[in-house]
């Protein structure tokens, strides 16, 4: 059959001559067939398997009739909360409900409910007895250990007991789920799928299981936060590839296993993902309804890499993708942007090339993918290790043979930039060429903060590489005749920030004359190394303990300071000073943040 969406009713299935589907996947995001969303990725790498796969997108999930509309798949559901964590899709990080879904029809709100996955799972739990059901996306993926839920204020169990499922496959799950599905067709049970790395389950007794590390249990972690913090250090530490062990976790008298994760995707297997026959736009049922928003930014971009050996923090995709950078050929990425430039909507312009760090498209040094990442020891903090390799020269390559596409206008670079990797650079080439071609005006940067104390728990460089980084770019900009500006991304109240942390980063602000339009409050989220300070108070690394904001007012006041130019923000600037002995920041010098209050004018006695 010609290249189509993948069915997502049985009038689908008839047209194709199916009787039945292999696999039905069932998502909280609208079904757009694009290799940026993961539920179109593991659609069409099972196809290309061989198996029959349906999709079932944003379900109704009070009834069960949308969960019945292909029957009983022959193999296994397999079921994701979609692009995003179901939480944070719903919530900001005041918990207040967002009206704007992005990954739904027209942008609509409400179409998919709190904590998706447990909830899809339920309802296919009610429909089809001793069906073998398989979680799998961002949501499951951070959730597979007991972990602290910053909406409820809790820590919950590992999402395998409250969804029911039987298998957790967790980071990018191409090779686990067609292994998966291979042991399946060959008759095996699901219950007796234990063996593939980048899988959790749940078992009975840890007799079967052979060299693990049980990791402090959910009655534990629950009630006391030093253990919490210990079992997250372990968690932090095996997740490699090459060197992770198996870890347990009990939770009253059952245990999750999680095996070490899947090795990463070798450049031939990711090109193979990416050549897939995707129809690259949203289903058209959902034309009518205003399509779907999320694939705006992403329709014209081309991933070039994943993974990040980064490590901030304050950032899941350690949990997620891995450390290894793993990267796709020039070849494969031409071929992308020669389907591009085909699209009757394209104008010329390709957004973005990149990945989670657009500027990593290796691996951080030889002994990676041999001997593992470090266990204690981080690749560029605090500051670049000896044994890494930097090297934007393949990068380079490949954009300049896209710039050479006739049709194409301009290359933009949108995906996070390392500077401190682009500093460690010899040459100043890449740099060069990101100012000559690949910025719109403005280069977004992520210092996140420039207190040497944040900066420590946010695994970020010091100020004075981006001090230096900033220098350079404005130099090679001036060079080129360029008047271009650098927007810089900055976090408040992130855990080991104080009042007089915020203040050293707004007298900051106030020396460069710029103030942020945006700020981002620190989030929470399940999988990171700073929810787990914000939670315990304890930095996992060291188990020395660390300040963490949580009082409302007091995060009011670190956003405000961000912003102290904003009339609504004086007040709460005002108090921030005032309560940190700063009254020399308020006044009409040029060194002050704002001016004194007015004097209110007396009433005149009659």
């Amino acid at each position: 059959m010609k290249n189509d969406f993948l069915p997502i009713n049985k009038s689908d299935m008839r047209k194709r001559q199916w009787e039945q589907l292999d696999f039905v996947i069932v998502s909280g995001d609208a079904y757009v067939d694009h290799p940026s969303f993961g539920t179109a990725i593991i659609a069409r790498v099972l196809e290309d398997a061989g198996y029959k796969v349906g999709i079932i997108a944003q379900p109704s999930w009070t009834n069960i009739g949308d969960f019945k509309k292909f029957g009983r798949p022959r193999l296994a559901f397999l079921v994701t909360a979609g692009n995003m964590d179901s939480m944070v899709n719903h919530y900001t990080v005041n918990k207040k409900r967002r009206k704007k879904d992005s990954y739904s029809p027209g942008g609509k709100g409400g179409l998919r409910p709190d904590r998706a996955t447990i909830v899809y799972c339920n309802m296919i739990r009610q429909v089809f007895d001793n069906m073998p059901i398989i979680i799998g996306g961002v949501e499951a993926s951070l959730r597979r250990f007991a972990h602290y839920d910053y909406w409820s204020d809790r820590v919950r169990k590992s999402i395998l007991f409250d969804s029911s499922a039987d298998l957790l496959v967790y980071g990018m799950g191409e090779k686990q789920i067609v292994e998966i599905a291979e042991n399946l067709e060959f008759g095996i049970d699901v219950k007796y799928i234990r063996h593939i790395p980048g899988t959790c389950f749940i078992i009975d007794s840890l007799e079967e299981i052979y060299d693990y590390i049980e990791i402090p249990g959910f009655e534990e972690v629950s009630t006391d936060k030093i253990e919490y913090a210990k079992g997250f250090k372990i968690q932090y530490e095996e997740q490699d590839p090459i060197i992770g062990n198996t870890l347990a976790q009990r939770h009253g008298n059952k245990y999750v296993v999680q095996n070490p994760p899947a090795k990463p995707l070798s450049r031939e297997e990711l090109d193979i993902v990416y050549s897939l026959p995707y129809i690259r736009k949203y289903h058209p049922i959902y034309t009518k309804q205003g399509g779907i928003p999320a694939i705006e930014e992403v329709k014209f971009s081309i991933t070039s890499s994943r993974g990040c050996f980064g490590s901030c923090s304050f950032c899941a995709l350690t949990f997620h993708q891995g450390r290894i950078v793993q990267s796709r050929s020039k070849e494969s990425i031409i071929r992308e942007a020669e389907e591009i430039v085909e699209d009757e909507d394209f104008k010329g312009y390709i957004h973005d090339v990149g990945g989670p760090t657009a500027n990593f498209r290796r691996p951080a040094c030889k002994k990676q993918l041999s001997k593992g990442s470090c266990k204690n020891k981080q690749c560029l903090y605090p500051s670049p290790c000896t044994n890494m390799e930097v090297d934007h020269r393949e990068y380079l390559d490949i954009l300049r043979s896209l710039r050479e596409l006739k049709e194409i206008k301009k290359v933009f670079i949108r995906s996070g930039l390392r500077y401190d990797y682009i500093m460690a650079d010899r040459e100043d080439i890449f740099l060069k060429e990101l100012c000559k071609h690949h910025i719109s005006g403005q280069l977004k940067i992520a210092p996140e903060h420039i207190s040497k104390d944040v900066l420590y728990y946010m695994g970020k460089p010091n100020k004075e590489v981006f001090n230096a980084f900033i220098r350079k770019y404005k130099k090679i900009n001036k060079s080129l005749g360029k008047e271009q500006y650098y927007i810089p991304y900055l976090m408040s109240s992130h855990p080991g920030s104080t009042i007089n942390s915020a203040i050293e980063l707004a007298e900051y602000l106030r020396d460069l004359h710029y103030q942020p339009e945006q700020v981002q409050d620190f989030y929470p989220t399940p999988g990171t190394l700073s929810t787990t300070m914000y939670y315990t108070g304890i930095d996992p690394r060291t188990m020395k303990s660390v300040y963490v904001p949580k009082l409302k007012e007091e995060k009011q006041m670190q956003r405000a300071l961000l912003q102290f130019s904003n009339p609504k923000n004086y007040n709460l600037v005002y108090k921030a000073l005032i309560k940190a002995g700063r009254r020399d920041l308020i006044g009409f010098g040029p060194k002050s943040l704002i001016k004194p209050k007015k004097k209110k004018a007396k009433k005149r006695r009659r």
